[in-house]
């Protein structure tokens, strides 16, 4: 029998629909069933390629006798993380302040008004290594509900006064200056990995808004040791088991401190957010793994991620045929017997493989060897290793690909979704590649298409048999990555209806989420919301500052917001994204890692922005020489303003008076909206960027 998650549309809760526990959706419903019944909310988050949300649901939520002692004594609610941002971030919060960790399956028990008292992850079905089973863990929360309900109550409403204290802004500093980014890296070179790169030990997370901030430092102080630092991390990254060195994109984390064993599912922000990362690694150091590894990535995603209408999907799974990583690790004895001697002598060598294996006696692909050096092992001229290389990276895919696939998480997300277009865009652009910007395209002509109704963007959606679907109102990530990324498609494209929209955007974001007496964005709609209701749901209205994974709602909005100021002229822009960077200056020199685009956002604002107008046909060769100019080298703080031909009514200040100089295409440095002499040599408009065209 199907449970009531059969009617949802988020791949995960799907996935739960045959349970025997007689799951209940997030909402009202389950709540006043809970009041009716005086019983206890379960609620277990989590999210399609969770590898231990898998091994929860198979040893608990399909075990009929756990599934009884649910079904009678609780009211048990099944939330995707991804689906419910707001949902997965106040109880995460309280696990962590409960518990002093988190992570996913995460496991908390409610009262029926919504207030937690005893939280969790995983919990197993019976008891090892001192963790209590899932059964004992029922027994105590229901005895503890029914005999000490006082313990209870007090319990939930000190974890309430907890969370609405931590969503309450930091004291607001008075003015923003560069200081604190001094600070900020000071702190991040101290935890520093020298050998792997990245920060800290294992398990090893990327980190890529981190690496961003160090470049932007790097670009503003001229700090080695910083762009230093962001390049170990990247490098390691990219020859490491991390990588996908056969299908290209990142996998989500790495369980040892080399980046060499990964956690095997692949997320659409990681590999939006990495390949940018790489694609900046490239214009900053010229180096060609970075921009191999760009392309890579986004051939990765178009190929394997992208709906046809445009729509990008989730994530990938890390299990295939009930096993981690069984799609992308490799016997060492199959490598022989599908390449001849010759060629399984390269593949081993360049791809580190033996027949002991690195993962549970197999083989996970890395390269730790330069071109150069694999050659020379082998006794081979460089040319003739990198033409043996294409015909065993040929093979091994082609024999990869008749392996049974991870399942794809193919519901599309509008903040992962922005973050991706943005990606598609700007490496578009810097590479130049217009394949790319057409997806960029395609997936904005789908936000606006789809996901838009009654100028409200949806937070999903997903295909079905009658087209497609979306799904709950969206949040501020949604509307802040979104203006974002229409900023860079309008750079891209020059088409300036992309900066109309995201004006349109940044108004109703501003409407929904900023909070005039606490003078801050929050990540949900305020009370007046039409799923007010809903909202009433949570025991407090989330705020969520801190980058982790991906960039927070807040700071996004922040360096957009600036973006959009440049764009139009208009500083009303600028003004809310300044009094929201004061709210949180506190925390960036103490807590750089959990809020570099933040530090991001103040370069940004504090750096005399560079406004590169091109006047000319986008697709003409001269204006394509000028572009590539300016994609060229690393420039964080730069906006690219363009039109075919002069606009009659320039729709932004960036383009009056803005004309081509003799016929030709020309470009236009400024800074506060006052020129330097336009050129129409990308000698000259480097020389007035502040440096030589490159070879």
């Amino acid at each position: 029998m199907l449970n009531r998650l059969a009617n949802e549309t988020s791949p995960y809760l799907l996935q739960h629909k045959d349970n025997p526990v007689d799951w209940y959706p997030w909402g009202e419903e389950a709540f006043a069933r809970a009041r009716t019944g005086d019983k206890p909310v379960f609620l277990s988050v989590g999210y399609s390629s969770c590898h231990w949300c898998h091994v929860m649901e198979k040893e608990s939520f399909e075990d009929p006798e756990i599934a009884a002692l649910l079904n009678e004594n609780f009211v048990s609610v099944k939330v995707d993380r991804e689906e419910r941002p707001d949902v997965d971030a106040i109880y995460m919060r309280a696990v962590q302040g409960m518990t002093g960790q988190g992570g996913w399956p995460m496991s908390v028990f409610l009262t029926p008004d919504g207030e937690p008292f005893y939280a969790g992850t995983y919990f197993p079905p019976r008891r090892q290594s001192g963790m209590p089973s899932f059964r004992d863990i029922l027994a105590a929360v229901l005895e503890a509900y029914r005999e000490r309900r006082d313990d209870v109550r007090a319990a939930g409403d000190k974890v309430v006064a907890y969370l609405e204290s931590q969503n309450r802004p930091a004291v607001a500093a008075h003015e923003l200056s560069a200081g604190v980014m001094n600070a900020a890296y000071r702190a991040l070179a101290a935890t520093f990995d020298a050998e792997h790169g990245g920060f800290g030990s294992a398990p090893k997370f990327p980190q890529p808004l981190v690496d961003e901030f160090l470049l932007h430092y790097w670009h503003r102080m001229g700090e080695v040791r910083a762009i230093a630092m962001a390049e170990i991390t990247a490098n390691m990254m990219a020859r490491g088991g991390i990588y996908d060195q056969l299908g290209g994109g990142f996998h989500r984390y790495a369980t040892d401190p080399a980046w060499q064993i990964p956690h095997f599912e692949k997320m659409l922000y990681d590999n939006a957010l990495l390949g940018t990362l790489n694609l900046h690694m490239w214009q900053a150091t010229g180096k060609d793994l970075f921009r191999r590894v760009t392309e890579e990535t986004l051939a990765y995603v178009e190929r394997e991620m992208l709906h046809p209408s445009g729509a990008f999907y989730s994530s990938q799974d890390a299990d295939s045929e009930g096993e981690e990583g069984k799609f992308f690790v490799w016997d060492a004895a199959e490598v022989d017997r599908l390449l001849r001697p010759e060629l399984s002598r390269v593949a081993r060598a360049y791809y580190a493989i033996t027949d002991e294996g690195n993962f549970e006696g197999r083989n996970v692909l890395s390269t730790p060897l330069a071109d150069e050096e694999v050659a020379g092992r082998l006794d081979l001229p460089v040319e003739e290793l990198r033409e043996a290389l294409r015909e065993v990276r040929t093979r091994l895919w082609e024999a990869r690909e008749k392996r049974v696939r991870p399942n794809t998480d193919d519901k599309a997300i509008t903040s992962w979704n922005a973050l991706m277009l943005k990606a598609f865009a700007e490496a578009g652009s810097a590479l130049p590649n217009r394949a790319f910007v057409r997806v960029a395209e395609r997936n904005a002509e789908f936000i606006v298409g789809s996901l838009l109704s009654d100028g409200r963007l949806s937070h999903t959606w997903r295909a079905s048999d009658g087209g497609g679907r979306a799904k709950i109102d969206g949040y501020l990530e949604d509307y802040a990555c979104v203006v974002d990324g229409l900023l860079t498609l309008y750079e891209a494209t020059f088409d300036y209806r992309w900066v109309t929209q995201a004006v349109e955007f940044a108004g109703r974001m501003i409407d929904l989420f900023w909070d005039a007496e606490e003078e801050a964005f929050f990540d949900t709609a305020g009370h007046a919301d039409r799923q007010a209701g809903d909202r009433k749901l949570l025991v407090v209205r989330p705020r969520n500052v801190f980058d982790s994974s991906y960039p927070s709602g807040a700071s996004t909005a922040a360096l957009a917001l600036l973006r959009l100021a440049v764009f139009t002229g208009e500083k009303e822009f600028e003004r809310y994204a300044v009094r929201s960077l004061l709210s949180v200056y506190g925390l960036m020199g103490s807590v750089p890692s959990a809020v570099p685009r933040w530090l991001a956002a103040l370069d940004f604002h504090l750096s005399k922005v560079k406004e590169i107008v091109v006047i000319g046909p986008r697709e003409d060769p001269a204006t394509q020489r000028l572009l590539g100019v300016v994609y060229d080298r690393y420039l964080p703080n730069k906006v690219v303003a363009g039109a075919e031909t002069p606009p009659e009514k320039p729709p932004s200040p960036l383009l009056e008076g803005r004309i081509p100089i003799g016929g030709q295409p020309t470009a236009y440095v400024c800074e506060d909206y006052r020129c330097t002499l336009p050129s129409t040599e990308p000698e000259g408009l480097a020389a007035q960027l502040g440096f030589r065209v490159r070879s």
